[in-house]
């Protein structure tokens, strides 16, 4: 998707660049796979602030997408390429011959009329879904599943995407976007190709205005607050006298929280690589 960027009207316009959607359908959503999306601003149950810097953006509705792609053996024609509000990758509309609608994440090149299939046969085309085993390594591809039935999980925002990089018995491996090296079963499944909107990165905001439309609320530093609000509050000037902590005490900046003894650990051959500088 090619980036837009404005002219220098205003300092603000200098700096803003927008998605160019003219290869978006202009369509209104399909009504049966809305939801209502209740938005709670980073509220729990009883009205506390559990999520800092949520809040106000503009009213939404969810598309249900198709996470499974569980309807097999059967081919479904691309109607339209959506913009979705929920997501940073784009998605496409799928009629299948029975008269049914479905949304899935939109792959990098699917174009309207293009046809797709999920099944254990289907071609290595853009767009197709099949069980791991059946795909050749090399082969990059998005919505991988973890638990055989269970929906894709992996590798489903703008612009990523997995490498099957061999078998291992009943295992694939599988190298994620993190540069992570993991092991998935052979049955889950995957869609062939790369996920929509791989310039999401190059947007660039411009003013806090846009980020407001979109419920990020300002940020404000622990060093600026009192210090009951924050452990790196008070202090007479600018006090660095504490470790990096979040609000509730939990070290930060390079603290490693994951369970020593977690049961997926098993299945990772490579952690992946830091991207702080040392």
């Amino acid at each position: 998707m090619p980036i837009k960027r404005l002219k220098p009207y205003t300092p603000t316009t200098r700096y803003q660049t927008y998605y160019d959607f003219r290869n978006l359908d202009k369509v209104e959503p399909k009504k049966s796979l809305l939801q209502v999306l209740n938005y709670t601003a980073g509220r729990n149950s009883q009205g506390r602030i559990t999520v800092w810097h949520r809040g106000g953006r503009h009213k939404r509705k969810y598309r249900i997408i198709d996470f499974k792609r569980d309807k097999f053996d059967i081919e479904g024609t691309v109607v339209s390429i959506e913009y979705d509000p929920n997501r940073t990758a784009h998605i496409a509309l799928i009629k299948y011959p029975d008269g049914e609608y479905r949304y899935i994440i939109a792959p990098d090149g699917i174009q309207k009329g293009d046809k797709i299939i999920s099944s254990n046969n289907a071609p290595i085309r853009i767009g197709n879904c099949l069980p791991l085993e059946k795909i050749p390594p090399g082969t990059n591809i998005h919505n991988i599943e973890l638990q055989p039935g269970k929906g894709g999980q992996l590798c489903r925002a703008a612009g990523s995407y997995a490498t099957l990089a061999g078998f291992d018995e009943e295992y694939a491996i599988i190298k994620l976007p993190s540069s992570e090296l993991r092991k998935v079963l052979k049955t889950c499944r995957a869609t062939i190709g790369e996920v929509s909107g791989k310039d999401h990165n190059l947007v660039v905001f411009g003013k806090a205005g846009r980020k407001r439309w979109i419920g990020i609320r300002p940020t404000v530093r622990g060093v600026a607050m009192n210090p009951i609000d924050h452990p790196h509050g008070g202090g007479e000037g600018r006090g660095k006298g504490n470790h990096p902590q979040t609000p509730w005490g939990q070290p930060t900046l390079g603290y490693k929280t994951r369970k020593k003894r977690k049961h997926t650990n098993a299945l990772i051959i490579e952690r992946r690589k830091s991207k702080r500088k040392k």
